[in-house]
């Protein structure tokens, strides 16, 4: 056994293993300074954990009026870890960083088969460094869990394949729909690469192929469609509201806002578009401090531009966090001097103007190497596109037909496969959060670490001297561009590091020709140079306990007014259902967290979606159901609305504090009057 034990030991690559403890330090590091995370999500968690019934609908309040606008599966692992450890900012996150964490052992093992270790020890570290997915692990934003899920899903089709275990098959396009009740259609984005690979690498006969590629699609028909269709089928008098959905149906949800919107623009949610959404906003945007920007929760806006402050602490959270997480008295980069806000010597705002949790860029072919996107994700896109075009052409065989490709092509045609239709999305779509690019960051840490070690490629014969060169060549420009792009990214805040950059990536390729025997040792430095400013970059959210509610510019969702609480629970009777009626979840939010009280949002996440008629309030406020409406400075003026304003009686502000200082639900931060009214019992 103790020899059995110690192969065992002796066959783990340690590499791996210092990889591994590297991506726990920068997901898990200062975590229990999380806060509430993202407010929205954290109050459907503390819903979904009081009841069977919310946990099955993703009820984002505790009364199961209304539902988050996404499927639960993710939200389901977190309400496992609270109900496991109890609500802590650290148990709201600590499924989304072990996703995070097992997605880097995921590419490592889907790398090593095929590339070796080497390869696959670069590509894991590629993906531990990149900037949101960072900043992603640390939040309770759905995408490290979806990510992993699609990780998950390749890495069982590459066995089914290797195999020849039909079954297998199956099972990898299942797990696809298990990424599709995480966050919809966007689990669809890998379907290109997995159906090329598995008709490019397969070894049964066409017919063969067929079947299996038609029964792996119902399998994931039916785990996609089998819990938007169980929830359809539900009456909708014994159900919540389906929020964000424009006709309470999960099916709308999925292919309307969550689907066609996301490409086209967006039509319902918020009713209107916002800087950085279309092809309108700037490329040139300045947009934010390295990785994870703005907290959420409460912060004021200086005349310089730049937020300061933070909201006073969600109960039963750590103390010293804001409701987004930050600690008290930390800069966004926990630098010790700061300047407006932001870390001295940066120029530029420290947060991007307008609404920057939309600003995605110029839509085009440009738009992921422009700042607004490619700051967060696209440190190492040259070298990925040049890595792809490289490695193909390494693993050619010149026996074979060039439509024959080996299990190298066939392993590079996947990641291209998945790089090539998810960027060319992001490249044009209308409607979505910078965050969401974490997608990209699998294929961009594997084709970049290609890039490297196909370029140390040696030619085998005479023959092979070409191809050799032209690796070669590949390898330099993949570099030389990556370095130039990057110092980009870094002049707006530090001129010095471009040029850092730039020099000694310089230095390093002429090496690499002058000195040959040294070869390796001159790549290895030129690498760690292109690795700085990623690096920088990725540990300033894990320095300062980051847990953004949206990770580059943060989601404000206002604080929470302990004297408004105080007077409702005062004021309210014991036949209440609800602490308060409200607009849009946003404003209830922090509510929820700090109550675990059901609050009413009438319009759901944004305020606009219809989910209970005048005559059905009417009914449940001559119930007693619901006796307080408040209103705050991002309500629209529905029929609801109207009603109490015009019949409601109007609390003085003095009773519940009720002009502050907030961020509102788009990230506008400003002076806000909120208004509680208290409802009639007859009209």
């Amino acid at each position: 056994m103790y020899a059995k034990l110690k192969k065992r030991f002796s066959q783990v690559d340690r590499w791996l293993v210092v990889i591994l403890i590297l991506v726990t330090f920068l997901y898990g590091l200062n975590i229990w300074e999380a806060g509430s995370a993202n407010d929205f999500y954290t109050a459907a968690i503390v819903s979904m954990s009081k009841s069977w019934h919310n946990f099955w609908y993703a009820s984002f309040d505790p009364a199961g009026f209304i539902t988050v606008d996404k499927p639960p599966v993710a939200l389901w692992f977190m309400v496992i870890c609270v109900k496991i450890f109890g609500l802590h900012g650290w148990s709201i996150v600590l499924s989304s960083v072990l996703f995070g964490i097992g997605s880097v052992y995921l590419i490592y093992k889907m790398v090593k088969p095929t590339f070796g270790p080497l390869t696959a020890r670069i590509a894991a570290f590629f993906m531990t460094i990149t900037p949101i997915v960072v900043a992603d692990s640390r939040t309770n934003n759905m995408d490290a869990t979806l990510v992993f899920f699609l990780l998950l899903a390749g890495w069982v089709l590459q066995r089914a394949i290797r195999k020849r275990r039909g079954w297998l098959v199956l099972v990898s396009f299942a797990l696809v729909g298990v990424a599709f009740n995480i966050k919809m259609l966007q689990a669809y984005m890998v379907l290109p690469a997995m159906y090329l690979y598995y008709w490019v690498a397969s070894r049964q006969n066409w017919k063969r192929v067929l079947t299996q590629t038609v029964l792996a699609t119902l399998a994931l028909a039916v785990v996609s469609l089998s819990w938007p269709l169980a929830v359809d089928s539900t009456s909708k008098s014994t159900r919540p509201y389906i929020g964000s959905s424009s006709t309470n149906s999960v099916l709308n949800l999925a292919f309307g806002y969550n689907g066609t919107q996301r490409l086209f623009g967006q039509t319902t949610g918020t009713g209107g578009t916002f800087s950085g959404m279309g092809t309108k906003a700037s490329g040139k945007t300045k947009t934010g401090a390295p990785t994870g920007g703005t907290k959420q929760g409460g912060m004021k806006k200086p005349a310089g531009g730049a937020p300061t402050g933070q909201a006073k602490p969600t109960s039963g959270m750590k103390k010293g966090t804001t409701n987004g997480g930050k600690p008290s008295g930390k800069s966004l980069s926990s630098m010790p001097k700061t300047t407006k806000g932001r870390p001295t010597g940066m120029k530029g705002g420290a947060g991007q103007g307008g609404n920057g949790i939309f600003n995605v860029g110029t839509a085009g072919v440009t738009r992921l190497f422009q700042t607004a996107l490619g700051r967060q994700i696209s440190w190492f896109l040259p070298l990925a596109l040049f890595g792809m075009v490289a490695a193909y052409l390494a693993a050619y065989d010149r026996k074979k037909k060039w439509w024959q490709t080996n299990r190298k092509q066939q392993d590079v045609l996947y990641w291209a496969g998945w790089l090539i239709p998810v960027g060319a999305f992001f490249s044009v779509a209308n409607f979505f959060h910078p965050y969401y690019t974490i997608m990209l960051a699998p294929p961009l840490a594997v084709l970049a670490a290609l890039a490297i070690t196909s370029g140390l490629k040696k030619a085998k014969s005479k023959r092979d001297d070409k191809r050799a060169c032209w690796l070669r060549y590949l390898l330099f420009m993949g570099l030389g561009t990556t370095a130039c792009l990057q110092s980009y990214y870094v002049w707006a805040y530090y001129p010095w590091l471009s040029l850092v950059i730039l020099i000694l990536t310089a230095v390093a390729l002429v090496m690499m020709t002058l000195i040959p025997a040294k070869e390796r040792l001159f790549l290895t430095l030129g690498v760690v140079f292109l690795c700085l400013a990623p690096g920088f970059w990725v540990l300033t959210p894990t320095i300062s306990g980051e847990s953004a509610a949206v990770p580059t510019t943060g989601l404000g969702t206002g604080t929470v007014n302990t004297q408004l609480i105080k007077y409702l629970k005062q004021h309210n009777g014991k036949s209440t259902a609800y602490l308060f009626a409200t607009t849009d979840s946003n404003t209830a939010a922090p509510y929820i967290i700090k109550t675990g009280q059901a609050v009413m949002t009438i319009g759901g996440h944004n305020g606009t979606d219809n989910a209970i008629s005048l005559k059905k309030f009417k009914q449940l406020v001559k119930d007693g159901k619901v006796k307080y409406f408040y209103i705050s400075s991002h309500t629209n003026n529905n029929a609801i609305v109207k009603w109490v304003k015009k019949y409601g009686t109007k609390v003085k502000a003095s009773a519940y504090g009720g002009t502050s200082e907030t961020a509102n639900g788009m990230g506008a931060i400003g002076s806000t009057s909120a208004t509680l009214y208290r409802l009639p019992s007859s009209n």
